[in-house]
């Protein structure tokens, strides 16, 4: 005979809302996460407190062109701790912390994705610009009265790997800050965890981002 418990159609709910979540947990954890930016890095393009949209697909298809903001785990990386293995639960926790656009842990880090594997990037040319294979980078999006870089660097990206620098130039410690690491202050692809594909909180700062490439 059927269960015609009381308890039976709160049990049904508590299913559903379990099921619910599972499923939002997951499609953030692969396709979409929710972050608070905590640093001013990336001012003006993202500010302290802006909640972003990252976007998972960019990581998961191996489509990060130059210009995207990305955000990605530099533990290991732009600090010395261990990241441990990338598993599907850790994915999946991730995933349920972004739910409420929290920060997720100290070791996500937003920047700009100014080399690929193999580009040759050089600070600075004769009128202060970034190169990258010979070619001045037109940087519109770097904070106002911040130069490109004070830092001189010439590296060849190494392959799946990223050169990746922070829009406020003098506010921001990036690939720059590495040089003398492992991998000379590039991160790794599979580090990415996703590309930032707008703001949407506050909404007076709602849009997406500059990309440089003037579209």
């Amino acid at each position: 005979m059927p269960d015609r418990s009381p308890a039976s159609p709160v049990r049904r709910a508590a299913v559903v809302l379990v099921a619910v979540a599972v499923t939002i947990a997951l499609v953030r954890a692969f396709l979409l996460q929710s972050f608070v930016v905590p640093t001013g890095s990336m001012e003006p393009t993202v500010e302290i407190g802006d909640r972003v949209v990252v976007s998972r697909l960019s990581s998961l298809f191996g489509d990060v062109q130059r210009g995207d903001v990305v955000v990605f785990n530099g533990a290991g990386v732009f600090d010395d701790t261990d990241p441990g293995p990338d598993t599907l639960l850790g994915r999946v926790g991730r995933g349920v912390a972004a739910l409420f656009s929290m920060p997720v842990g100290s070791h996500d880090y937003v920047k700009r994705v100014i080399g690929l594997p193999g580009d040759h990037v050089v600070c600075c040319d004769d009128q202060g610009r970034i190169t990258v294979n010979d070619e001045p980078l037109d940087e519109t999006y770097v904070a106002d009265g911040d130069r490109p870089s004070e830092v001189a660097f010439d590296i060849v990206v190494p392959d799946d790997r990223l050169w990746v620098m922070g829009d406020h130039r003098s506010d921001s410690a990036d690939s720059r800050a590495y040089l003398g690491s492992p991998g000379g202050g590039t991160v790794p692809l599979d580090r990415v965890v996703g590309k930032v594909a707008g703001i949407y909180w506050p909404l007076s700062r709602f849009g997406g981002l500059d990309d440089g490439s003037g579209r």
